[in-house]
């Protein structure tokens, strides 16, 4: 029976995405076949691969990227053009639907042998979670068959004991950081004002620049109602007035109410979101930071030598008696492109928390302030820094980056143009846990790079 999902991938470039992939499908519950002796410094027999793929492949999954060729050549490598060779002779001996699957990891184009072109290709060349999302739709599609959801089978126990981290889950008391950041204190409501025509919304929103509003078709969302607007036609000055003005309180927002004409709870939580979200973007502005444009529409706001000229920012762990001060660099030298920079971006929320749900980036930059504009050069040095980098420090700069918000007195305040402002919390939401691990260190993930790769981290450390 045909059960088993074959990955060939090029050794030792490609391991780290080749084992995380395996182990992923096989947590999926999905039969996986990986050369795991080539891995480790072994020797594979050509017999055992012609078996698995000639009896048990289901599918045959390419690793494809500028690696399976060899370096400054077109020529792909040995052992992967005989494994590519057998898997097509398969396909012309059997009668098997999208047996051959290319995963699509670079820029590389998309011949790299004859016949690549026409075969399925799934991209992950931009994010390997909504690659294996569309790999494993193809394979529901496909009805390959599954064993129990959570069985871990030999590629995963390989990647977790082998590849990850020997320590596993303990009992201990320990402290958990989310990336949750919550508001402390705001105005008790806020007002849609509903003018006769977009037009006049405009108007309104042009002459009040100077105040936090957000327009949407013909409604202004603000904090403040005192809006002014005057036209001067040949009667004099005429004001534009609302011919509807809704007040909303955040408490009635946050328990959510019935009604079905305008403003719905959907119009209110919209509009509230939108001059929420407006409020951090210009907090952020006038705290002279830079932004950078995501795929998803959102941005991600991220420190220059401007805004933060040391690049330094000290912060205390809550709940640590006796503890020192950390100091963490939020931007930084990055080997030959120039600059490393930790952004946010953020996503107003209701619950759990009243607040912004963050996300941690990295943007590099050539010269400390605007982005580099080719994202496929953002994704690679993304990835090559990243990957580096364990929970620990991904917390540590989060803490910072907040921490480097406040004001002379510590405080964060989110203007309103109101005689109340938002106050945020000086750091994020936090829950104990009856059970942590042990987060491997960097000098340990060292043994995993190959040699370049370890020789860029050296020079990052310098």
């Amino acid at each position: 029976m045909r059960d088993t999902i074959f990955i060939s991938h090029a050794t030792p470039e490609d391991n780290e995405f080749t084992v995380w992939l395996a182990s992923r499908l096989e947590l999926l519950g999905y039969k996986v076949w990986i050369d795991k002796k080539e891995l480790l410094g072994g020797e594979t027999f050509w017999e055992t691969i012609e078996s698995v793929i000639k009896i048990n492949a289901v599918k045959f999954l390419l690793v494809y990227s500028k690696n399976i060729c060899y370096p400054d050549s077109e020529e792909i490598k040995g052992g992967i053009q005989k494994e590519i060779d057998f898997a097509k002779d398969v396909i012309k001996n059997e009668t098997l639907n999208d047996f051959f699957i290319i995963l699509h990891m670079d820029d590389s184009g998309y011949n790299l042998f004859p016949g690549a072109k026409d075969l399925n290709q799934i991209p992950f060349n931009e994010n390997w979670a909504e690659g294996l999302t569309a790999l494993q739709k193809k394979l529901v599609r496909d009805n390959v068959p599954v064993t129990d959801i959570h069985e871990l089978d030999e590629a995963a126990k390989w990647y977790l004991n082998n590849y990850l981290v020997k320590n596993p889950i303990i009992e201990k008391k320990e402290l958990y950081y989310t990336n949750w950041w919550s508001v402390k204190s705001m105005p008790k409501s806020f007002f849609i004002m509903r003018y006769k025509n977009e037009k006049q919304a405009n108007k309104v929103a042009a002459d009040n620049e100077n105040y936090l509003l957000v327009k949407d078709a013909n409604c202004v969302t603000t904090f403040n109602k005192r809006l002014h607007t005057k036209i001067i036609d040949s009667f004099g000055n005429t004001s534009i007035l609302p011919y509807e003005v809704f007040e909303i309180t955040i408490s009635e927002l946050l328990q959510g109410y019935e009604k079905e004409s305008f403003p719905s709870f959907r119009d209110a939580e919209n509009h509230f979101k939108k001059l929420f979200k407006r409020t951090l973007h210009l907090f952020f502005k006038n705290k002279q930071l830079y932004w950078y444009d995501l795929s998803n529409k959102n941005m991600a706001y991220y420190h220059t030598y401007t805004s933060l000229p040391t690049s330094k920012v000290t912060f205390d762990f809550p709940y640590r008696e006796n503890a020192r001060p950390k100091t963490k660099n939020l931007l930084g030298k990055h080997l030959e492109v120039g600059k490393w920079h930790f952004a946010i971006s953020a996503k107003p929320a209701l619950s759990p928390f009243l607040g912004f749900h963050l996300r941690s980036h990295l943007i590099f930059t050539k010269s400390g302030y605007g982005a580099i504009d080719d994202k496929d050069l953002q994704h690679t040095h993304r990835r090559k820094k990243g990957k580096r980098m364990f929970n620990e420090e991904w917390r540590d700069l989060l803490l910072a980056f907040i921490k480097s918000l406040g004001d002379s007195e510590g405080e964060i305040i989110l203007k309103t143009g109101t005689e109340t402002d938002i106050v945020m919390k000086p750091s994020l939401e936090m829950f104990w846990s009856d059970y942590g691990y042990f987060d491997p260190k960097d000098l340990k993930r060292q043994e995993l790079f190959i040699d370049d790769e370890r020789e860029d981290f050296i020079q990052e450390q310098e």
